[in-house]
């Protein structure tokens, strides 16, 4: 081999490092190792620091600053003093990325010093990169903006291509993202014109950044996933990745999902020695778990943080890490207080640089010192956080308004406060409609609850219960009343979807028969992220407004129907009260005290329920049911004025999501209905009941299902979609349009991801994500399946899971349980619910009848029909009537000819 072939040998595999890194280390050193033998130091010196740079690609730091200081070595040895200062240059960087900063600037200098033309320009590029990482961003973007000029006239495309990447991701961190974008999107087309895989991930990463940045949580995950697969085919270290990750969920408060990541990043750079890059994760970590409701870890990691960005000398992060250990020590400690000097001092040792953490510690460090009587200082606290009202990002927007309302507030100046208080709901409703994904919405809304909360004190002080209802219904189900986010069709959603409900089934098939499932299962896992991310990168239909609660429209529909909306606030449950046009606030006692009361009654009912028990462990399961239903009525019901005897509209909160509200004295026999929000009832209510076909289905593995589908679709003289007919595409297709339909299944809430809740039916399960795909919702809706009428509350009162979902999507009414069934037991009932509502009886009513009958029945009667709660409209708008049958006798007389 020539010398010269040695050398344009050592040149490819320089050029191939940003395009494939793993192929580049083995041309590399094998040009390295033929170099060695010929003694061809200058072709040595071009070998070894491709192999460098191919490694800090991979993060294998510190065989890359071997390679590097021995192609220093050479280029000395090679009397070229211009090979020497570009194995510096690239040494420099390697430094720098372990946090050797001082190294790395020193290196870098001295490259500078022996390079000229275009040469010198990728120094200064390098020099910026460093500064950048430093958080010297003015210095950094002086250099880029110099190198950047020479580089283009010059037309080295690589070089211009690491300068936009680099300058873009710097311009996010300024709050310049439209530049930013502008940066990245040139630097994209650069990557994609010479064949720079690896680099165009890096650059995906970087706008993912930036789109998170500007609030565009979808785009943003869609650039990160792009990056994280381009990452995955390269064998790249994913830290800086997760990191990225995990802000975006952050951003849409996707807390489990956001942690989940944040700490995968921890441990990715801890693992891969990523010094530059760990405290970073450190930081984010500390923010989820703060948000999580965790504080200790939350400070542990903010303090460790801290700890490692002064280490590193990068004075501005290790101030940001300072910021948020103020911030959790504000929120978690109630003793702990922070002067505003001392909140301002941090600030200015930031820069600046993160707006939203800078409005996050002003408002809490104002609070605290408002609670000790400090107003001066807490209005200067306050007045600087509403500055950013102004800013690029929606949500910071909507949390400056925030801090302008206490502001007004503590001015003496409480209209102004809640005008600021809507101001910041109308930027955050309009961002929640924006995402096309139903949890991003849900979780979304955990922007919109100090807001509320703040609308709502006002309004308590005020004693005004017009005014409370109001704003209880501005953080009440929200992302239930914004345009249906209906996912679009799309083949590899389908295909995945199919699969996972495949490999779904196989799982539920293979859990008698002691079969390994845990390749299936980590399957499903697979799948499900899948599915999800596909959703969450989906764009929403942005609404000029939301519903509006009219109480003068709700109060004429009521008719002699009573409202009860329960209301949390500091930890006490009030209750507003609309009956007859008069509205009342009553405050009813500590939810500690409620919530300890309403957990007992899931373990007392299905003990009753349980019919193998032995008598004392009944008795006893009894007696707590009815001691625990007299108090709860006493405080729920009872000490409510003028509360009366006629049907209940009732719309919970906190913990009354999940009671079986028929167990209260007060409620046995009445009509009853549960809302989710007034609004969504009085929209429901209005619903005029289309004429329509009636669906009556039965999924696998329940013994009484089969019967109970059949009966009920005898009632309405129909057939019953039984056995392998009952897929997933027949029972849809069904469902679409229907008038009624009865759904008898396995049922499954999924806390964890809600979406995934579901019914089982013949080829797997029933999804939230396929409900949400239906045309037009039955009208009413019976589902005979365990904990299908509870819903998760995954933020305040925003409700998900399969009863959520079919009144989203426009559903009047619906019959589920909130409790455990037995679908033997339950048969009867479902028969006799059916029978009252083919008469046309609204579905609270029918239930609440259908629930004396059980109670005569005895203990075990009570017990199957405790658990069922009518949600929705509830109080009128019947279904069709078939004309073939019109009494509940001849129906039950029909069902049992049926059977």
């Amino acid at each position: 081999m020539s010398a010269a072939s040695t050398a344009q040998q050592a040149r490819d595999a320089l050029e191939l490092v940003t395009a494939d890194p793993r192929r580049a280390i083995v041309i590399a050193a094998r040009v390295a190792s033929v170099a060695a033998s010929e003694a061809d130091h200058a072709a040595g010196a071009i070998a070894l620091r491709a192999r460098g740079l191919a490694a800090v690609h991979l993060d294998d730091l510190d065989s890359a600053v071997g390679h590097l200081r021995h192609a220093v070595e050479l280029g000395r040895r090679a009397r070229s003093a211009q090979l020497a200062a570009e194995a510096r240059m690239t040494l420099a960087y390697a430094l720098s990325t372990r946090g050797r900063w001082r190294e790395a600037l020193r290196e870098i200098d001295k490259a500078l010093a022996d390079l000229t033309g275009v040469e010198r320009a990728r120094a200064q590029a390098q020099r910026g990169a460093i500064l950048h990482r430093l958080g010297r961003l003015d210095e950094a973007q002086a250099e880029y903006r110099s190198a950047l000029s020479v580089l283009r006239r010059k037309g080295d495309l690589l070089w211009v291509q690491r300068v936009l990447s680099n300058r873009g991701y710097l311009r996010v961190y300024r709050g310049e993202v439209p530049a930013a974008v502008t940066d990245l999107h040139e630097a994209e087309a650069l990557c994609r014109q010479l064949g720079l895989d690896l680099s165009l991930g890096f650059v995906h990463q970087n706008l993912g950044f930036a789109w998170a940045v500007a609030g565009d949580i979808p785009t943003a995950l869609g650039y990160i996933d792009r990056a994280d697969r381009c990452f995955a085919s390269h064998g790249a270290q994913r830290g800086s990745l997760l990191i990225d990750r995990a802000e975006v969920l952050l951003s849409a408060r996707l807390v489990p999902d956001a942690r989940e990541a944040a700490q995968q990043a921890v441990a990715a750079c801890a693992q891969a020695q990523q010094t530059v890059l760990l405290p970073e994760a450190r930081l984010l970590l500390a923010r989820v778990a703060q948000l999580g409701g965790d504080p200790a870890s939350a400070l542990r990691e903010a303090r460790a943080a801290a700890r490692e960005f002064a280490r590193l000398g990068q004075a501005e992060w290790a101030a940001i890490a300072r910021v948020r250990v103020l911030t959790i020590r504000l929120e978690s400690e109630p003793r702990f207080s922070v002067t505003a000097a001392r909140v301002q001092r941090e600030i200015d040792a930031s820069r600046g640089r993160w707006p939203g953490t800078e409005v996050e510690v002003r408002i809490a460090a104002a609070q605290r010192a408002l609670a000790q009587g400090h107003g001066q200082p807490a209005r200067s606290l306050l007045g600087a956080a509403s500055r950013h009202r102004r800013g690029r990002s929606t949500v910071v927007r909507a949390v400056a308004w925030q801090a302008e309302a206490l502001l007004r507030e503590a001015n003496g100046n409480r209209p102004g406060a809640v005008r600021a208080a809507r101001a910041g709901l109308g930027l955050l409703d309009a961002h929640a409609t924006a995402l096309g994904a139903t949890d991003l919405r849900a979780y979304a809304s955990a922007h919109r609850v100090r807001l509320v909360e703040l609308g709502l004190r006002a309004a308590f002080d005020d004693a005004r219960p017009d005014r409370v209802l109001e704003w209880a219904e501005l953080g009440r189900a929200r992302h239930l009343q914004y345009p249906s986010a209906r996912p679009p069709h799309d083949r590899k959603l389908a295909a995945a979807l199919t699969e996972l409900r495949m490999t779904v089934r196989e799982i539920n098939e293979r859990g008698g028969t002691g079969r390994a499932t845990a390749v299936l299962r980590q399957r499903q896992v697979a799948l499900e992220r899948q599915v999800r991310d596909y959703h969450h990168r989906q764009w929403g239909r942005p609404a000029l407004e939301a519903a509006r609660l009219s109480a003068p429209a709700v109060g004429a529909a009521l008719g002699d129907a009573i409202l009860l909306e329960y209301v949390e606030l500091d930890g006490a449950l009030h209750v507003v009260s609309l009956a007859g046009g008069r509205m009342r606030l009553t405050e009813l006692g500590p939810v500690a005290e409620i919530r300890s009361l309403v957990d007992r009654l899931p373990f007392a009912l299905h003990r009753l329920a349980r019919r193998r028990a032995d008598p004392a462990s009944r008795d006893a399961a009894l007696a707590l049911v009815r001691d625990s239903a007299s108090r709860l009525d006493a405080v729920l019901i009872r000490a409510v004025p003028d509360v009366g005897d006629g049907p209940l509209v009732i719309v919970p909160t906190g913990p009354l999501h999940a009671m079986p509200w028929s167990i209260l004295p007060s409620c046995a026999g009445r009509p009853l209905t549960v809302a989710p929000s007034a609004t969504l009832w009085h929209t429901a209510h209005e619903k005029p009941a289309s004429p329509g076909h009636v669906v009556a289905v039965a999924g696998p593995g329940l013994p009484g299902a089969r019967d109970e589908a059949q009966q009920v679709a005898a009632t309405y003289g129909t057939d019953a979609l039984l056995g392998e007919a009952a897929t997933v595409d027949a029972v849809t297709a069904a469902l679409n349009s229907a008038a009624l339909a009865h759904l008898a299944a396995h049922g499954t809430v999924r806390s964890d991801n809600p979406q995934f809740s579901a019914l089982r039916l013949a080829d797997g399960p029933l999804m939230v994500y396929d409900l949400e795909k239906l045309r037009r919702a039955p009208h009413t809706v019976v589902i005979a399946a365990c904990d299908t009428g509870r819903s998760v509350a995954p933020v305040g009162d925003e409700l998900m899971g399969v009863s959520a979902t079919f009144l989203a999507q426009g559903t009047a009414q619906l019959i589920a349980s909130v409790l455990p069934i037995h679908d033997v037991e339950t048969a009867w009932l479902m028969t006799d619910l059916h029978a009252r509502l083919a008469t046309g009886r609204p579905a609270g009513a029918a239930l609440a009848e259908s629930q004396v009958e059980a109670l005569e029945r005895g203990v075990d009667g009570f017990a199957v029909a405790a658990g069922f709660v009518c949600f929705g409209a509830g109080l009128a708008s019947p279904v069709p009537v078939p004309r073939s049958l019109s009494s509940p006798s001849e129906r039950r007389k029909a069902s049992s000819r049926a059977t």
